[in-house]
């Protein structure tokens, strides 16, 4: 008799509960929806005096170096920013891309072409991040190189102050230099 008595109560309250409305009509255990603002690809390329150079891997041939004045932090949760590679034959290449620190994921806005010209992506999605690969720059980006924790992320949150990030991923950079 008590355990019926028992199940009917509890019945009734989880169906009173069910009932109540939510005080601002939003749901606070609802997933957010991402919703990724404007990207137009950078008006300028990269410049060789503002290239923060970073370590990712002692396997690694190539050098990379991030253009400290194209960094732009996102109301979007995306940080932006132009990254450089040099290849071991003294090639240059330079991409506009993003990462979202929540979702741990990058996106290739652009390419630098050989004539100096931004070129869009207009084809590309969000990518998972791989940390576990010899030419993982993004992945240095995100956690920073030394600590594995920072970089422009702090685990799933977006860091948002370009010195901080610039000291995280390089910690001989500069805070002398004027970064927004």
């Amino acid at each position: 008799m008590m355990r019926r008595l028992s199940i009917i109560l509890s019945c009734g309250f989880l169906f009173a509960c069910a009932d109540a409305p939510i005080n601002d009509g939003l749901d606070p255990f609802a997933p957010k929806i991402f919703k990724e603002g404007s990207t137009p690809l950078p008006k300028e390329v990269p410049d060789g005096k503002n290239l923060v150079v970073f370590r990712v891997s002692n396997n690694t041939p190539f050098q990379f170096g991030i253009d400290a004045k194209s960094i732009e932090i996102g109301k979007d949760g995306v940080t932006r920013y132009v990254i450089s590679i040099l290849g071991p034959n003294g090639t240059v290449n330079s991409f506009y891309e993003g990462i979202r620190c929540e979702s741990f994921e990058w996106k290739l806005y652009g390419t630098l072409d050989a004539n100096q010209v931004w070129q869009p992506n207009p084809l590309s999605t969000w990518q998972p991040i791989r940390d576990r690969i010899v030419n993982r720059y993004q992945a240095a980006l995100a956690l920073g190189p030394f600590t594995g924790v920072g970089g422009m992320c702090d685990f799933k949150i977006q860091e948002n102050n370009i010195a901080t990030i610039l000291k995280k991923l390089n910690p001989g950079f500069d805070q002398g230099a004027n970064y927004k």
